[in-house]
């Protein structure tokens, strides 16, 4: 229903356009100058106001009409049900939404869990169809008074070009708000459940324990202080890393410096977009390529000259996952490469250095600031990297700077701790507090490679 009333929106905003134009050609009649806006501002003004308009009705009393479903079936919840702790009350609910709209659910706790889910899912059928049916009328009759209200103001002294620029720098500035706001919501949230979770857990605890076990008390409501220490995600997380970029970051410099100043431009047309190829492949391939063709092939080579490799290595994953970064630095290494004047070269040249000379000593530093951006992105990348990890390096907490062995790392266990089957208030907990410390982490590289770039720009610009 509320589809096909953003449809009916949208072709009212279309017949806007249309007729705002159209009455603004037949007000000027055959002398275009009498009109303040051409007849494509009042129509593009007609259209906008028209869309706006509908599609907020849409947006905030859909929001509104969901908020009122959710506190009606709440409030229609029987009183035994009542008596259930919040997250039982919660399945039940998202239970009754799945089945009205004929998904999958959780088995059911017993027999009269499953008559209360069926009779609330039947209640937010109703009540659903009663939303959509208000929110779709209320939104197209917002159109179609926006639709009048905006034909009557096409007169000959009507801004309408000044309006819609107005209409348009007001979208961009509530976009980058949104951007915003979403970040500062993200960093609240983490920063609000980390509080919480210290209130309870030593903070030095987290950060310098050895042993890290969340859910070994989780059953009984309850985290053990002495089995949530990170270190072993710390450590697991720097190793992987390390040898990811150990990989990618001298492939990818050297593969940009061969395709900027040594190859030809018959080389450079298929090898450049070869290479991008493989950041377009699924990180779950790299993953299973990693399990199933490295991690063999470096067991077998290990235990060929008497190594003990595990059958999942830090080293697979590193190794992997440097091969899946090596696009995003050579690309951005080539195009800031390239970036740099022409007339830096002609000077280093005429000056009687070499190529190579002309490389290391002009062309890289002057590239600094990209070159280090890329390799940032490198490293965000790998450190967020979960799917290769699970699959090539294992989950095991262990504390271990051997590369053959198996380890962890943090965004691996944030996803083991979010989407396991314990309680969501005892678990998330140490999730947020993992995601935090990892934010930190990141920020404080940012804030240094902010610093370098900058060092860099002054001396080259």
């Amino acid at each position: 229903m509320l589809e096909i009333c953003a449809l009916i929106v949208v072709a009212v905003s279309l017949f806007a356009f249309q007729s705002g134009r159209r009455r603004a050609r037949i007000l000027a009649g055959e002398n275009a100058a009498k009109l303040h806006s051409r007849p494509s501002y009042h129509g593009l003004y007609s259209g906008a106001c028209v869309l706006m308009a509908g599609g907020a009705g849409l947006l905030v009393l859909g929001v509104l009409g969901g908020y009122w479903i959710d506190a009606s079936l709440k409030s229609a919840l029987p009183d035994d049900i009542r008596q259930m702790s919040a997250l039982q009350q919660d399945r039940i609910l998202s239970d009754a939404r799945s089945i009205a709209n004929d998904r999958i659910v959780s088995t059911a706790l017993n027999e009269r869990v499953d008559d209360v889910r069926r009779a609330l899912a039947q209640s937010y059928e109703s009540w659903a169809l009663t939303r959509d049916w208000l929110v779709g009328g209320i939104s197209v009759l917002f159109a179609l008074l926006t639709l009048l209200l905006t034909s009557r103001q096409i007169t000959h002294r009507f801004r309408a070009r000044n309006r819609f620029e107005w209409m348009i720098q007001a979208i961009l500035l509530v976009s980058a708000l949104v951007a915003i706001l979403t970040t500062v919501g993200i960093v609240l949230s983490l920063i609000g459940e980390t509080v919480r979770f210290f209130s309870t857990i030593p903070i030095y605890k987290f950060l310098f324990g050895t042993h890290w076990s969340p859910l070994s008390g989780v059953f009984e409501g309850k985290i053990n202080e002495n089995s949530v220490g990170a270190i072993p995600l710390f450590a697991g997380t720097l190793l992987i890393t390390f040898i990811a970029m150990l990989v990618a970051v001298p492939t990818g410099l050297l593969a940009a410096i061969y395709l900027s100043d040594y190859a030809s431009a018959t080389t450079r047309a298929w090898a450049k977009p070869l290479l991008e190829l493989l950041a377009g492949i699924p990180t779950v391939v790299y993953g299973f390529f990693a399990a199933i063709t490295v991690a063999p092939l470096i067991r077998g080579f290990g235990e060929s000259i008497g190594l003990s490799v595990a059958s999942e290595s830090a080293l697979a994953a590193g190794v992997v996952m440097g091969i899946m970064i090596i696009p995003f630095i050579s690309s951005l290494s080539d195009d800031v490469i390239n970036a740099v004047p022409q007339s830096l070269r002609d000077g280093s040249y005429g000056l009687g250095a070499t190529k190579a000379e002309t490389i290391t000593r002009v062309i890289l530093p002057a590239a600094m600031p990209g070159i280090v951006s890329a390799v940032l992105l490198g490293v965000s990348r790998a450190i967020g990297e979960t799917m290769i990890v699970v699959m090539a390096a294992g989950q095991g907490a262990n504390l271990t700077w051997n590369p053959l062995e198996a380890v962890t790392t943090v965004t691996v266990q944030i996803v083991a701790l979010i989407t396991g089957d314990t309680e969501a208030d005892t678990a998330a907990g140490p999730a947020f507090a993992l995601g935090f410390t990892l934010f930190s982490v990141t920020l404080f590289f940012n804030v240094i490679a902010l610093r370098l770039v900058q060092k860099y720009r002054q001396k080259y610009d």
